[in-house]
């Protein structure tokens, strides 16, 4: 693939941009002879340098993100700054085939929910992680503003009716971690769900935090407001396999 074709497929403008770049000595790759745009390169695996930064080729692109409180999963939020702020441009800029750019949040947290969030330009793998047919389990800590007693987790796991829709809704495993926390698991993402579960037993949510995606944890080293690839076993233990 040229040169300017990756930098392109990866979000650093356009070709004519990206050529530019280039020809302007900003960006270097390891090899043995200058760079020219239209130089033919392996995409894959391919590290090089964007105006000293270093770059790897991902496509798809597969990354995590912690969600820090006070911000919103929109590209164009309504009071609290849009996590897609927290990312470099060309994560954001990545040229996509409809009229939205760049990687997308694979489902939503609250405002002011942190934790796990999932973000992507693979069409297939937002899908696989959001259609409840698939039961993929998200765990949330929460604290909630009342204790907890058994007779509310009993509740949360028998199953819920939410003003919205008559059917029960139920946890699929629910345990309490503290006289003020519970350790909450679900496999299907409704509107503030979590909270309205909590209502529904009498209870408040007063802080939210999402863990773990399927076998995957949110790490401790990764910060509040970081972001970090995701590794190809990492994939595995959400359930997905990338196209080849």
């Amino acid at each position: 693939m040229q040169l300017q074709e990756i930098l392109y497929s990866q979000g650093f403008g356009t070709r004519r941009v990206c050529a530019g770049l280039v020809q302007q000595g900003f960006v270097t790759v390891a090899c043995t002879k200058p760079v020219d745009a239209a130089m033919e390169f392996e995409a894959k695996g391919l590290v090089f340098t964007v105006q000293g930064v270093a770059w790897e080729y991902h496509e798809p692109a597969y990354l995590m993100l912690h969600k820090p409180a006070g911000t919103e999963c929109s590209q164009k939020p309504s009071t609290y700054p849009s996590i897609y702020t927290l990312l470099p441009s060309p994560l954001r800029l990545r040229p996509q085939k409809g009229p939205v750019q760049g990687v997308q949040a694979v489902g939503r947290l609250d405002q002011d929910t942190t934790g796990l969030l999932l973000l992507t330009d693979d069409g297939k793998f937002i899908h696989r992680m959001s259609s409840p047919r698939h039961h993929v389990p998200k765990v949330y800590e929460v604290t909630t503003k009342h204790p907890v007693d058994a007779t509310q987790v009993q509740r949360l796991l028998d199953g819920v009716v939410l003003d919205d829709d008559p059917v029960p809704v139920r946890a699929a495993a629910c345990e309490a971690t503290g006289t003020h926390q519970l350790r909450l698991t679900l496999t299907e993402g409704k509107y503030h769900q979590v909270k309205r579960m909590l209502a529904a037993v009498s209870n408040r949510v007063e802080g939210l935090h999402r863990s773990r995606i399927g076998e995957l944890a949110l790490p401790d080293d990764l910060a509040p407001g970081q972001w970090r690839w995701l590794q190809p076993h990492e994939l595995g233990a959400v359930g997905y396999q990338p196209p080849a």
